[in-house]
């Protein structure tokens, strides 16, 4: 019987099923039927939830929308032919001008990217028709005519280069000046699809009404920059030059705690589950109960500081990078560095881990993006000097890597450019 049939087709591979289809015309309507490769598809590719709750999504998963007739063994040959591209390291560049100085932090989901800068200004971008879609600042931060200045390139890969629209007509009309804003630069970000929350060196977070860009809340208790931030449904998680972490209630915006111990500036959170990890340039991650509010672990590697941290999705491991220009791999029940992953020449300023993808991400000072495979630790691919000064942030996805550079850019790598149906892999 065809259900039967399916059933057992739908445990083997897709390299297995493509011999199957060769067999007969009957085993080929079997192994080629959309229930097997939704089956086949989602095996490999649907998003794993390892903790609760759940991590903010970076980009997209690329496991597409259940929709009826979906062609799921299509989009299983076009995340193959992503991942040849990212093996090869053959991406599309866009870049995107308009800030006026260096771009300290990005996030993105499909539809957009956001940043902020030096310049004390919040950008949001058009991930569609690469435009700027918004600038938020105060009134000394509205853009001049002519600026920045045409920078340098990637010929080859070089798909889109927009001026930038500072001073011009259209770049008046997407500035917004709100209630309240940053008086300095902007370090660090985080958004979903209700609040964006972002630190600034004048020592204070703004949570901000993503629709609408207007201040829901400044928080205040760091006596320096605030240098990350992070947040899941209960709690934003701010750190800062002056030593300490601050836990706030995400629907209030009150004070709960504010952790002390590292002897450095906290250079980085993030959060997984109930537990909280920290990275400062007292060279020391450590690990917090968020239900606690208390230190749970230390993970050492050596003396020279670390500058960005990362928990793997089922938060058994951490990576940290830094001053030594190496990536550890911490495992977080023994407190023990089990990978290294080497190449930088230069402080490794930021961290990615795609672990549903098996792919670390690192943007140094060197002008450098590296990238590793998460398990093996071998190096997969590096762009070098694809901006014109320090990567500062770079973050990943199923088929795009976005990073920020001190040139004032934010660069976009996109290794699904120009697959017919590549839309099918995109979802809500």
């Amino acid at each position: 019987p065809r259900e039967i049939a399916e059933q057992v087709f739908s445990f083997l591979d897709a390299a297995s099923l493509a011999t199957c289809e060769r067999v007969c015309t009957s085993w080929s309507v079997h192994a080629s039927s959309r229930h097997v490769w939704r089956t086949v598809f989602t095996r490999r590719y649907g998003q794993k939830i390892h903790v609760d709750p759940p991590p903010l999504q970076m980009g997209g998963v690329g496991a597409g929308n259940i929709r009826p007739n979906q062609d799921w063994k299509n989009m299983y040959r076009i995340r193959k032919v992503i991942e040849r591209r990212w093996t090869s390291s053959h991406p599309a560049a866009i870049y995107f001008n308009g800030h006026t100085d260096s771009v300290y932090c990005c996030q993105f989901d499909e539809d957009k990217i956001i940043t902020g800068s030096r310049d004390r200004t919040i950008r949001v971008w058009d991930l569609k028709t690469y435009k700027c879609l918004k600038v938020i600042g105060g009134p000394d931060s509205r853009p001049q005519p002519n600026t920045p200045q045409p920078l340098e390139v990637k010929r080859a890969y070089t798909q889109f280069n927009h001026a930038s629209v500072n001073g011009t007509p259209e770049g008046h009309a997407i500035f917004h000046q709100p209630k309240f804003y940053h008086e300095a630069s902007i370090l660090c970000l985080q958004f979903d699809d209700e609040i964006v929350v972002t630190g600034s060196s004048d020592s204070s977070c703004i949570v901000w009404d993503i629709k609408t860009w207007e201040p829901k809340w400044q928080l205040r208790a760091h006596d320096a920059g605030v240098l990350d931030v992070c947040f899941d449904s209960r709690y934003i998680v701010s750190c800062s030059k002056d030593n300490h972490i601050c836990i706030w209630d995400r629907n209030t915006g009150e004070l709960l705690k504010k952790l002390q111990g590292h002897r450095g500036p906290v250079n980085a959170v993030q959060m997984r589950g109930d537990l909280l990890v920290s990275a400062s340039g007292d060279g020391a991650a450590m690990l917090w109960n968020l239900k606690t509010k208390v230190l749970v672990k230390e993970l050492r590697s050596g003396d020279r500081g670390l500058a960005a941290v990362e928990f793997s999705d089922d938060a058994k491991f951490v990576l940290a990078g830094g001053n030594d220009q190496t990536v550890y791999k911490f495992d977080v029940a023994t407190g023990d560095v089990v990978k290294k992953y080497t190449g930088h020449t230069g402080l490794v300023r930021s961290l990615f881990l795609d672990t549903p993808n098996s792919r670390v991400l690192s943007g140094s000072y060197d002008q450098s993006i590296r990238v590793y495979d998460y398990n093996s630790g071998d190096e997969v691919s590096v762009y070098d000097n694809w901006t014109t000064s320090w990567i500062l942030s770079a973050k990943s996805d199923y088929r795009r890597i976005v990073a920020t550079s001190q040139d004032g850019r934010a660069l976009l790598l996109d290794f699904g450019y120009g697959i017919q149906d590549v839309e099918l892999l995109a979802g809500t």
